[in-house]
């Protein structure tokens, strides 16, 4: 039997749609969101689907999985409703505010014995592939420093994109996806953060400029996250420092400084093909989950450690100083 799955918001839920309708052993069975017309939408492109306008009259119905692709201030009330009501339950990045919210839904899932995951689909991007097998592979020996940027000059985009109280804040849109990759690029303990932020440019919007976290490691390396809404003159990606070697994300492939027999060598390692279509990656990985018995990809306890980083950043910023325990570490 296919596993039954429902989505809860269609403005973002859309892709999600397409992605369990095109995955083997999913099946798509409704689509609940507040705005009539998003249901109307729905309904003309997936023939065949329920649609529902709230979310408790959706899980009254027998199904097996939920989606959630909602602003990230209703992602845990919601997500719990779900878990209570026994569906899995998938939740779109970032998890959700606050590590207390996580904790909440990752203890929930555990007590109602179901999936609780988040679509940190990220992991499968071509060109993150490429960057985690060339660190796997030991091509620049021990890595001991990240450092990760997006950013440019431009007005922060609109609703929860550059409202605190919806979104979370400046690192809770790409951040989420950024730090997520960081620390499976350096899966090891966190000891210590400090955050930075700036409010100078942007005042018609309550979300910082420029937001910036480092994180230290048990091991000594370290990694530096910088999301920007005011940098003018921006700068690569990805720069990742090992022991043999470096990492310069460029602009469809990475630059791989080594040495070879004594001399110093560069490797371009070009992207993946199709390297953003990544949905498909992750949804296949949750039905071989339920469905296979195979370990989940996305543990909700991996997601919590990104909430972490955000949340312990900005109280770091407010308190002024480095942050030296991390929650759940």
């Amino acid at each position: 039997m296919p596993v039954s799955c429902a989505v809860v918001g269609y403005r973002m839920g859309k892709a999600h749609s397409r992605y369990i309708k095109e995955t083997r052993g999913l099946k798509l069975f409704a689509v609940c969101d507040i705005d009539e017309s998003k249901t109307e939408e729905a309904k003309k492109e997936n023939p065949g689907i329920r649609t529902f306008s709230e979310v408790d009259d959706l899980l009254e119905e027998d199904f097996d999985m939920v989606t959630l692709a909602l602003p990230h201030n209703i992602h845990a009330p919601v997500a719990l409703k779900c878990i209570q009501a026994g569906k899995h339950t998938i939740v779109e990045k970032p998890m959700c505010i606050t590590i207390d919210e996580a904790t909440s839904m990752i203890e929930a899932a555990e007590r109602a014995g179901v999936m609780l995951s988040v679509f940190h689909n990220r992991r499968w991007d071509g060109d993150f592939k490429v960057l985690k097998e060339i660190i796997d592979r030991g091509f620049i020996g021990k890595v001991y420093q990240v450092e990760a940027y997006r950013g440019g000059y431009g007005h922060p985009r609109d609703w929860w994109r550059s409202d605190k109280e919806i979104g979370g804040g400046a690192m809770y849109d790409w951040g989420a996806h950024f730090i997520d990759q960081i620390l499976n690029l350096l899966p090891e303990r966190m000891v210590g953060i400090v955050g930075f932020s700036q409010k100078l440019v942007w005042k018609d919007v309550n979300i910082k400029d420029d937001a910036r976290a480092i994180i230290r490691f048990e091991s000594g390396a370290t990694a530096d996250f910088q999301i920007s809404s005011i940098a003018m003159v921006g700068k690569p990606r990805w720069r990742i420092l090992g022991t043999k070697g470096a990492i310069l994300d460029g602009d469809n492939s990475f630059k791989v400084s080594v040495l070879l027999k004594g001399y110093r060598a560069q490797l371009d390692l070009p992207y993946r093909e199709k390297p953003w279509q990544t949905g498909h990656a992750y949804y296949d990985s949750i039905y071989g989950h339920l469905k296979r018995g195979r370990e989940l990809v996305v543990k909700p306890e991996e997601a919590r450690r990104v909430i972490a980083v955000m949340e312990t950043a900005e109280k770091s910023w407010r308190n002024g100083s480095t942050m030296e325990s991390v929650p759940y570490e």
